[in-house]
């Protein structure tokens, strides 16, 4: 009975369940089982943040039609030589104007690539978006892999924790233990079961974290097909921050601005050409032959000081303003990737440790003291001590996975992009 458990344990530490497996929902309905990758897919189709930015990229084309949209023409008419107020059957002369107002042709461009820019920015604001989505989505599926990885290692503890029980109760009896290491035992498993609740209520909070990054019911049955994994060796630090240079959502959308910026200091330069404004007016007399009227008009920007120290001034600091942070986000950049990279790195190395070093000397200690207790050598506390060790191992070992996995979705993000493959990779992370 405890070999088989100890080996159902190991085996329950070494991988989670099978892709290819359908795991049986918590409320028996049909589960969806996704991988990563189809979670974070799934995310950038339904979530409702990510539609919302879509819409704006909408409103954004939409006012760059209005950005390059003529003038309507207007139509007026005129009633002259009236013989008292109000009374238009006695006018002699009724005239029908139509008008129309042409702007010089280079500002309608001119504002043609600001709105291009706005659109532009829009459209790279969604990118990151869907970067961010995708990130949350990658680390809320990992949770819910290292709550379901704690539920199981707690559920082999119960076991071993309940065959303890067992064992001391058997001692006991024949004389060989004292009945404080029955009692010992029985708060040992009670501990056990206790974490084992809290671990579950864990996975529902996670199932619904999860549900609401997809745009599901929060209640939705979900399940996991991948497994809880370390992350392959992470690429070199200089290649990263050159993708991270030329990838970042936020460097490009500060390229856009920056171009749409200069093009609205170059419209707002040209307020000394003149827009056009031409009128037709038809006059007819009672016994008399229609006449035409037409009028041109165009502004003459006499108080230019004004223009100078207003739009053209606005303009050209909003130009520097950009400058300024396009400055500051290069810095900003490149310490997110830096501080991203640290962090991998470093959990990268944790999850090596426990694995190789760690959860294999805990395995080796409870292993001995179970089999010295029942051969009658080691005392109920060093079993239990042995144990807590063990369990302590798995929980830090499933922590250090998660938060390895999770580094590497905050690095991706700080990159811009999926990381490049490794050569023992052999291809590039599950993101």
């Amino acid at each position: 009975m405890h070999a088989a458990v100890l080996v159902a344990l190991v085996w329950a530490q070494a991988g989670a369940a099978q892709p290819g497996q359908r795991p049986e929902p918590p409320d028996g309905g049909p589960a969806v089982v996704l991988t990563r990758r189809q979670a974070i897919e799934e995310a950038i189709r339904n979530n409702p943040q990510l539609e919302a930015a879509r819409e704006r990229v909408g409103q954004a084309r939409a006012r760059g039609v209005q950005a390059t949209a003529l003038p309507d023409p207007s139509l007026s008419g005129t009633l002259e030589d009236q013989s008292r107020v109000l009374a238009p059957s006695t006018a002699g002369t009724r005239g029908l104007g139509l008008g129309l107002s042409i702007p010089f042709p280079d500002k309608i461009r001119l504002r043609g690539k600001v709105a291009g820019a706005d659109v532009r920015t829009a459209e790279l604001s969604v990118t990151q978006l869907e970067q961010e989505i995708a990130a949350q989505t990658a680390m809320s599926y990992d949770a819910l892999l290292v709550a379901q990885r704690h539920v199981r290692d707690l559920t082999d503890a119960r076991e071993l924790a309940n065959d303890f029980v067992k064992k001391t109760q058997a001692r006991y009896e024949a004389g060989t233990a004292a009945k404080l290491d029955v009692i010992k035992a029985k708060v040992d498993a009670s501990q056990v079961q206790n974490d084992l609740i809290a671990a579950e209520r864990d996975v529902a909070n996670a199932r619904v974290a999860l549900n609401r990054l997809l745009g599901r019911a929060p209640g939705a049955p979900i399940e996991p097909a991948d497994s809880l994994a370390a992350p392959a060796p992470l690429p070199a630090l200089d290649e990263l921050r050159q993708r991270a240079a030329a990838m970042r959502p936020e460097v490009r959308s500060l390229v856009a601005q920056r171009q749409g910026a200069r093009a609205a200091t170059s419209l707002a330069r040209e307020y000394w050409l003149p827009d056009l404004d031409i009128g037709v007016v038809r006059n007819h007399s009672p016994g008399s032959t229609a006449v035409f009227e037409t009028d041109i008009g165009i502004g003459l920007p006499l108080f230019f000081w004004q223009h100078h120290r207003g739009e053209v001034a606005e303009a050209s600091h909003y130009e520097r303003e950009l400058a300024a942070t396009a400055r500051d986000l290069e810095a900003q950049v490149e310490q997110e990737v830096r501080s991203a990279y640290a962090d991998a790195e470093t959990a990268l190395r944790q999850v090596a440790h426990i694995r190789d070093e760690l959860l294999p000397e805990a395995q080796e200690a409870y292993r001995i003291a179970s089999v010295s207790y029942g051969l009658g050598g080691s005392s109920a506390l060093d079993v239990l001590d042995a144990k807590r060790a063990l369990l302590d191992a798995q929980s830090q070992l499933a922590d250090a996975l998660g938060a390895a996995n999770d580094a590497i979705a905050q690095l991706e993000l700080a990159v811009g992009g999926p990381l490049p493959p490794t050569p023992s990779a052999g291809g590039t992370h599950d993101r």
